[in-house]
This record gives structure tokens, sequence and C-alpha cells, in this order.
């Protein structure tokens, strides 16, 4: 059984991906009969390449071959969706997008564009990328489901940690009532930093010196990455229908380190808390700092260590707790839905 790829961006997940499909090609094989064939990338920087042969995982890392690199256009990128799927069809394969391209927190798009299309043609779509699920979510699961494809989105919320697959495929017959968690690293470091001692400033710059925060650590520190996974869970778990805006946000940039030693001196710990849940038939979502005693979870959480709690009506509260994540996680979690798309789990 083959898979064909597309790519549709290649940072350092998308990176971390070949290097994991290459490590584990062996072994997918001999469990699954499955192997993984990428015949498209697009990239900003260098260009898009389709070849139905497949491509060189050298080549992908090493910068794309320029000379036959079409220029990075967004016609160019529908078109190559469009030459993934023929060749697919062609090949009599299955064929896949896989999309990793930046975020659009505020309309999921082009992104979401790229999903609804490759589904349209056949394709199975696994997204690392947030905006296409909080914007989309409902209208790719019908499309999926139309198309008899998978539409899958692991890597999403938790790096690679199992959580929407927990949910799919263990928790049959149960209703989500509501979740709290821990769910930004960048957020969750620099506040252990700032209990290390470390002013805010300098908590956040050694969070861009490691390569956890970016240049401009705002969507991070103002809550906008920990609201745009409450929209995902809400939309998914909770079968809700929010965006960012209804997520009532308030970010890190207030904390002091007199509030941290503070709150030291009490046994607790300022956590960006993420929660949701259904209040008279409707969904209140938050995400806030707040102090957490000794004897919560989350009160232990060090580093770029997230956590969430989930409140159901058949199991009561499972807490889930994913330890120091790194994109070579976030690779995995689509790794996996890669297999569950070839062997028809979704």
């Amino acid at each position: 059984m083959d898979l064909s790829l597309c790519f549709m961006g290649l940072g350092s997940v998308g990176r971390e991906l070949i290097k994991l499909i290459d490590r584990k090609r062996d072994e997918v094989q001999a469990r699954y009969d499955l192997t993984f064939k990428i015949i498209g990338i697009a990239t900003g920087k260098h260009g898009i390449v389709f070849d139905p042969a497949g491509i060189d995982q050298a080549d992908a890392l090493n910068g794309l071959q320029t000379d036959r690199a079409w220029p990075s256009t967004e016609e160019n990128r529908l078109k190559l969706i469009r030459e993934c799927a023929a060749a697919s069809a062609a090949a009599a394969t299955n064929g896949a997008l896989v999309e990793m391209s930046p975020i659009n927190r505020a309309t999921g798009r082009p992104a979401l564009d790229y999903m609804e299309l490759a589904l349209n043609l056949g394709m199975h779509a696994i997204s690392a990328n947030k905006g296409p699920i909080v914007h989309g979510y409902r209208q790719l699961r019908d499309l999926a489901k139309k198309q008899g494809k998978a539409c899958l989105f692991e890597a999403t919320v938790m790096d690679g940690f199992p959580l929407l697959n927990l949910y799919r495929e263990c928790l049959p017959a149960t209703r989500v009532t509501g979740f709290r968690g821990v769910l930004n690293s960048t957020t969750n470091l620099i506040l252990t930093l700032m209990e290390e001692g470390k002013s805010f400033d300098e908590a956040v710059k050694h969070a861009q010196d490691i390569g956890i925060a970016e240049t401009d650590p705002g969507n991070d520190i103002d809550g906008w990455d920990s609201s745009v996974k409450v929209c995902v869970l809400s939309n998914v778990l909770m079968d809700a229908d929010i965006r960012p805006t209804d997520v009532d946000r308030t970010g890190i940039r207030a904390i002091t380190l007199d509030m941290i030693k503070a709150a030291q001196l009490a046994r607790r710990k300022w956590r960006l808390m993420c929660t949701a849940e259904w209040v008279n038939d409707r969904l209140v979502a938050k995400v806030a700092p707040e102090e957490v005693p000794a004897n919560d979870p989350m009160f232990r959480l060090y580093g770029t260590t997230s956590a969430i709690q989930i409140r159901t009506d058949t199991l009561n509260q499972l807490t889930l707790i994913e330890t120091a994540p790194t994109p070579a996680q976030t690779a995995f979690g689509v790794l996996a839905d890669l297999i569950a798309a070839a062997r028809g789990h979704f």
C-alpha cells in the first residue's frame, strides 16, 4: 500500500517529518504494509517542486532543486495539489495533503482552501495547522465524510500527544462537558523562568534565544495561541462552533516578579489556563493567568510541559500530561495521522 504525499509548507515540523518517515520506513512497511512517497513540496523560500516519481529526501532537506522549482505563487500552490491528486489517481494510490503552512488565525485561509481542494479531489487532508480546524472544522468534517477520506489534525494541539485520537477512538458514547489546562509551552517556560528569578523580559529573551518563542512573542504571551487551541478543542470535543474572538482572552504581560514571589510564599504558582465549559447551553471559553495551588496537577508543570484535564459524563475527569514537546513530537502527530488515514482509521 502506497501513500503519495503533498507537503504544503516545509518548516521545522515538515523537516522533522521527513526524517521521521525515513527513520521509521522499515518499521511502518513491516507493521502496516505501507510506504510513503513525497511527490510535491511547496515552500516560500525554495519554490514549489512536483515529481510523481518521488522527491529525494536529501533534496527536500538541503533545499529543493531550484532549477526545476515553480515560483511560490498561490496559483502554483493550487496547481501542485491538483497535480499531486492526478498523479496519485494515475498510479492507483491514495494521496494525502500534509498542511503545514503558517497559521492565519483570523480566517484560516488559504490553508482551509488547500484542504477543501484536496478533499474534493479525493485526497486525505492531514493538518498541523490550527487555522483551518478553527474556521472550517464542520465543513471539512462533512466534506471528508462525503468523500470517504480522512481529515485528521492530531498535531494541532499538544503536538504529537494522541489527545484527539483518544477522544475519537477510545471514548465512545461519551460527552465532554468541559476542560482546563496549560496548552502553550512558551508561556509556561516564561513563567517557570520567572519563578527562578528572571524578569519577564529576560525570560522572554531566553525563550527566543533557544528557539521556543518567535521574534514577536505576542502570539504566545498575549494568549492568542492558547485561544486558538481552545477553539480547536471546543469545536471538536464539545461540538461548539467558536472562533478566537469568542474566547475571553488575557495574556501574561501583567504578571510581575512580585506576583510570582507572592504566589510562591502561598505555595501557589501562576499558569496561563485554558478553559471551556457548557453553562446553561452556552459555551464559556477563557484564557487567563490563574494562581494554582500545590495540589493542582498544573502546579507541577515545568518548562515547556503542558497538560489538560477533560471532564466527561462517563469517566468523570481525565488528566493528560505531555513533557517537553519538540518539533519531532509534532511530526509524530502528523505521521500517526497519515498511518491512520492509510489504514482507514478515521
